[in-house]
Formats: C-alpha cells, structure tokens, sequence
C-alpha cells in the first residue's frame, strides 16, 4: 500500500509539472513568433564611430553626447575648432603654423575632414582608408587597410609621414595583420576562433 501512494504521489507530481510547463500564460497570447519585434517608440542615436579612434581622441569628453547625436552634415560646422584645438595639443607636428600632414592638410583643413565622422566609399574609384594618393585617401575602406596606423601617420607623421615620419613612435600601432587570414568569399571576415 505505501508503494502505491507513492506512486500516486509521484504521478500528481509528473502531471502537474507537465500541465503547468504547456499552460498558453505568456503575455501576447502564445504568438511571439508570429508578430515579430515592436518598434514603435522613439529611438535616439547614442553613438556613432564613421573612423575608428577619431571620435575618441578629438571629442572632449563633456561634448560626447552631443557629438554623438548631431547628424554628420552638421558635425563639421559644429566641432571642427574642438576636433583644431585637441589636434595641435596632441601633435607636436602641428607645432608650427603652416604645418601639414602627409596628405598636405593643415590642422583646420584635416580636421574639417575629421569632424565629419563617416565612412566614405567611393562608388567610381579605388576604395582605400590610405594608400599614398591624395585622390584616393578616405574613399572607403577595405578590410585589409591598417587603419589605426593611417590616422597615426596622418596626425603625427608631419609632412613626409608617409616615408619619414616626424615622429616615427607615435605614427605606427605596430599592429601589420589581422590574427586570422579573411575569407576570400562572404562574410570575408575571419572566424572569431
């Protein structure tokens, strides 16, 4: 008799986990896969990185929010004499008046191009972040480009940055390659491990 109480025991037990983990109690009804995600509200961008870096360095820390929230074709307007400020305080190649980078933008110029935190592609022309030629310079951007080391050289390299930096230890992240090769077909990016 005590074997089949507990029996009937263990059988209530099974039936009320059973019913309770099938019950249809969620909040919409049992069609979550049917209706999708909810984007009604309001959305605000908090943040946006157009060129690695250069958000961080050139944005004073009080003037994030903003900066992150103003929309590109304003951002120039509105940040470059910050962007001109924080760049001749940080680059000793911007020392001198008259001083250019090696693409031979003075410090208002270059950070009028900065302030404007997107990534450009060119849809007629060589995509690269860098490759020497002016023309080409900031017209997209491939995976393989070594982008950190470019906005070195760009602010601290000086005039001849390219082949003789100014100040060669700051204009060179040292960082040649990826870890990993990429993939010569979609998604090119290498497999995280």
């Amino acid at each position: 008799m005590k074997f089949n109480n507990i029996k009937a025991i263990a059988l209530a037990v099974l039936v009320s986990l059973t019913v309770y983990n099938c019950s249809d109690d969620d909040d919409n009804g049992g069609d979550a896969m049917m209706t999708g995600p909810d984007f009604s509200g309001t959305y605000v961008q908090q943040d946006q990185m157009g060129r690695p870096a250069i958000n961080t360095v050139f944005v004073s820390g009080a003037m994030k929010n903003a900066f992150n929230t103003t929309i590109p074709s304003n951002q120039s307007a509105s940040f470059q004499a910050m962007f001109q400020t924080n760049l001749e305080a940080l680059s000793p190649a911007y020392a001198n008046p008259g001083d250019t980078n090696a693409l031979g933008l003075d410090s208002a110029t270059f950070t009028g191009l900065l302030a404007t935190d997107v990534l450009n592609v060119s849809l007629d022309g060589t995509t690269t972040f860098f490759d020497g030629d002016p023309n080409n310079t900031l017209s997209g951007r491939a995976l393989t480009d070594d982008v950190i080391t470019v906005e070195l050289i760009l602010i601290f390299g000086g005039e001849e940055g390219l082949t003789n930096p100014e100040f060669p230890g700051l204009s060179n992240d040292n960082v040649d390659a990826n870890d990993k090769p990429f993939l010569s077909s979609f998604p090119y990016l290498a497999t995280p491990w």
